[in-house]
């Protein structure tokens, strides 16, 4: 069966690889990509989707009217965000809130109009920070880790469940993916919508436009290359805090299936990431870093925390595993060498907006 999809933030780093990847995989499927293009390198997104056959509609999901140059859809996979954790502390909250969450609204309007499948990208930052923070630890020589035994429900040595508790504060960021996940699960009791809910860890590969508050490996990865210094920020400034970090490709392989069997998966939610078996501390991002890259940098020591800074998160995808057969295969060495190769074959390019 041929399929119409919109995938909102189609230009973004999320948006646009797996428009891309749903087109070359479903070439009789129209795909059509919604950006505002905002964020700084999304318009080089633009050649390779219309390369792909991708239909580009340049509009801002805040205006419900930009919606109408769109047509009829089957499936909405909503990847457009303000990604940023800080910018809601340390700049103005409200493009933010009216993107992450009234823009959230709007899509679920289109999506009910055309009674069209919905797929929401939400975030492991829905969790509350002090939460997070305030697990048992161990303390190794390249990482936090967790200890075994913990007194908070939804944790194991597996990760964070989507049991995990939700009270306390996670960031305006966290704050307006949650509230947009609540109202998902309205539209999908109270107006049939068909819903599924991605609550992801940190995704990373080619075509990130990374920056110090969004996007890690690839600010890395880049900073590595163009030998720029970088800093370990927060806890004691020694880079131990970890993350999970999950493959573009591997969130390909998830939406594929959740597209393929939407009714198994109606009106679930998920925890998505790479686990602990993909997971890196900032240290051992720079070990990795370095050995591919050749290049050494200077790596200053910022011991104080900033106000969102989380010491471990890892996703546990058990239910994820248990319900749609699905888990991550790519390593942390893969996502660092994809990135890297992509930054040294667009190495002009990417320079003014990396470097």
């Amino acid at each position: 069966m041929n399929k119409l999809l919109l995938v909102t933030g189609g230009a973004g780093f999320v948006g646009s690889n797996l428009a891309i990847s749903l087109k070359e995989k479903y070439p009789k499927y129209k795909v059509i990509a919604f950006d505002n293009l905002k964020r700084r390198g999304s318009e080089l997104n633009i050649i390779r989707l219309k390369e792909n056959g991708i239909d580009f509609i340049h509009g801002d999901i805040r205006c419900k009217e930009d919606f109408e140059q769109v047509g009829k859809v089957d499936v909405v996979i909503d990847a457009s965000a303000e990604p940023s954790v800080l910018m809601g502390i340390e700049q103005g909250a409200e493009y933010l809130i009216n993107t992450n969450l009234t823009g959230t609204v709007n899509c679920l309007n289109f999506a009910v109009k055309n009674k069209a499948q919905f797929i929401f990208l939400s975030t492991s930052r829905v969790y509350p920070i002090q939460t997070l923070n305030q697990l048992s630890f161990k303390e190794d020589n390249t990482r936090f880790s967790l200890a075994l035994r913990q007194k908070i429900a939804g944790v194991s040595k597996k990760g964070i469940s989507e049991n995990f508790p939700l009270e306390g504060s996670r960031s305006l960021y966290g704050a307006t993916k949650l509230a947009s996940e609540l109202i998902i699960q309205e539209y999908h009791s109270f107006l049939n919508l068909q819903t599924v809910i991605n609550r992801c860890g940190v995704i990373a590969g080619p075509w990130q436009m990374g920056k110090v508050d969004q996007g890690f490996v690839a600010l890395w990865v880049a900073k590595h290359y163009w030998k720029q210094p970088l800093s370990y920020i927060g806890f004691g400034g020694k880079g131990k805090q970890i993350r999970d970090l999950l493959h573009i490709n591997d969130l390909f392989n998830l939406i594929d299936y959740q597209i393929i069997h939407a009714d198994k998966i109606n009106g679930q939610t998920f925890n998505i990431g790479g686990g602990l078996q993909t997971s890196s501390s900032l240290l051992e991002m720079t070990k990795y870093c370095t050995e591919i890259t050749g290049n050494k940098i200077k790596i200053q020591q910022v011991k104080q925390n900033r106000p969102a800074d989380i010491k471990l998160y890892y996703s546990d995808n058990s239910k994820a595993e248990k319900i749609m057969g699905w888990k991550s295969k790519l390593s942390v060495q893969d996502i660092v060498e994809d990135t890297f190769n992509w930054i040294h074959k667009n190495e002009n390019t990417l320079k003014n907006i990396l470097k």
